[in-house]
């Protein structure tokens, strides 16, 4: 996001509501500088020693050679320190600030964090004291050389600005609570003086070990050199029906009623790219990943072996889970970090409205599938529509992202239901404009010649002219079933 980091001997804001990770990033900025030699001191005036320890060690971190100190003792609240000549914050912001300008100069460190600025607003008692006091405090850390995190809860003036023209740089983090599912985290750079970093919301997560943050992700910037060639679905119909097959660097969106077949039909494509000897990606949101396994064997498309070879990474999703960043994370991570030329998305109706309060989600995916594109990876993309037959609908619009649409449709002819398949569009062939039949048996996915004699197809309400062989013959098991 910083594009390198934070320029040394400066000061920074760091500003957030109770619970969004403000505490969890200072002490990740003091280990890290602990780690590269320098000395960290962490001030705080509302938590205890105990209690930043205690989070430091939810994280498996030692704060060791990290000078913490609390700026109010235990003791100072007792009714020996009280008085009555002066305003209490006469005395207190005063001395505030003069133990901290002795701590500094006691223990010379090169990073500090000053938890929080609430208190001292609130001993300012007005805003040109406070703004006095902070300038006073830069101009003696800048004399220090000291590179300072000033956090702030927020809590005291929630529209309070002064302090975003004092700082080097302003870093704003949100804690979000949606109606179902986990808290949301994003941040936000809001300032940094002589940097260039890339702005906007970029989500974030507290994990064990600390925060990981999953930057925007902005598809120009991630170009590289790939094959253009075409590469077979596995079936030779279905290539027919596509023109040349699949082209890498683009994308495939199978859409249709529940049961019709989308699944098994991408299923299918990515087991003939893991046959070449490619890598695979498959983010299941609505199925069981036991479910997806069983009935794929079932069908002669068993993914166990390619699992276990490392060449098949399938995750399963919790989308009430699920940040729109982290999953663009996962999809990054699965084609650089595993070399995935093929990803699965099944489905999109379950990714989209896991999270209705975004209202970029549509333009999130098409910069996902946009890096996909400039990595040259083949993506398809699974869309259920609402019905079984007649009119259907979605209550999303996609296909206008997709280089290739594919439309999976039931039928009945002769007292049975039938499934169909067809190429809406395509963006890189000439395909086939028919209208072909399919079946999923045992032996896995069949498709057979363009169908000539039905009509209104896509419609929901086919007209049937009989002609002899113009359908696919029965299996073995179906006839002997029509025949008892």
């Amino acid at each position: 996001m910083l594009c390198g980091g934070l320029t040394p001997e400066r000061l920074y804001l760091v500003e957030g509501t109770p619970g969004s990770g403000k505490t969890t990033l200072a002490l990740k900025f003091l280990m890290d500088g602990r780690a590269a030699g320098s000395k960290g001191l962490y001030i705080t005036l509302s938590e205890t020693v105990n209690e930043l320890t205690a989070v430091a060690q939810s994280h498996g971190w030692t704060l060791d050679d990290i000078a913490l100190y609390e700026m109010v003792a235990e003791d100072d609240f007792s009714a020996d320190h009280e008085q009555s000549l002066l305003h209490p914050s006469e005395v207190e912001l005063g001395e505030t600030v003069r133990g901290i300008i002795e701590l500094v100069e006691k223990t010379n460190p090169d990073r500090v964090v000053l938890d929080s600025l609430s208190e001292l607003r609130l001993l300012a008692q007005n805003p040109l004291r406070y703004r006095r006091q902070i300038l006073a405090l830069k101009h003696f850390f800048a004399r220090r050389k000291c590179t300072v995190l000033m956090l702030d809860d927020r809590t005291a003036e929630p529209g309070d600005l002064q302090l975003h023209s004092i700082a080097h740089g302003v870093i704003s983090l949100e804690h979000l609570a949606n109606d179902f599912g986990s808290e949301r985290r994003r941040l936000r750079v809001i300032k940094m003086r002589g940097l260039k970093y890339h702005g906007g919301y970029h989500d974030f997560s507290i994990e064990k070990g600390g925060i990981c943050v999953y930057p925007r992700l902005i598809a120009a910037e991630h170009h590289r050199v790939h094959s253009t060639e075409p590469v077979t679905t596995g079936l030779k119909e279905l290539d027919a029906l596509l023109g040349d097959g699949l082209f890498p660097g683009t994308n495939a969106l199978l859409a249709g009623p529940a049961g019709v077949g989308k699944t098994t039909t991408a299923v299918r494509c990515m087991i003939a790219a893991l046959e070449r000897g490619q890598k695979a990606a498959y983010f299941l949101f609505d199925e069981r990943l036991a479910t997806l396994m069983i009935r794929s064997k079932a069908l002669g498309m068993d993914l166990q072996p390619y699992i276990d070879d490392g060449s098949l990474q399938i995750r399963q999703i919790d989308p009430a889970e699920l940040s729109p960043g982290q999953f663009a994370y996962a999809v990054r991570a699965a084609v650089e970090d595993d070399d995935a030329s093929i990803v699965v998305i099944d489905s999109l109706n379950a990714y989209l409205h896991a999270m209705p309060s975004d209202n970029f989600l549509v333009l999130q995916m098409h910069e996902l599938l946009s890096y996909l594109s400039q990595q040259g990876v083949i993506s398809m993309m699974v869309l259920g529509q609402h019905g079984i037959t007649g009119e259907l609908r979605s209550d999303i619009d996609i296909s206008y992202l997709a280089d290739t649409v594919m439309m999976l449709r039931f039928f009945e002819a002769e007292g049975e239901i039938r499934k169909s398949i067809s190429v809406i569009k395509t963006r890189t062939s000439d395909h086939e404009r028919s209208i072909r039949e399919f079946k999923i048996d045992r032996d896995g996915l069949t498709v057979g010649a363009p169908i000539r004699n039905f009509s209104a197809i896509l419609s929901g309400s086919p007209v049937y002219t009989p002609s002899k062989g113009d359908l696919m013959p029965l299996s073995a098991d179906d006839a002997e079933d029509r025949q008892s």
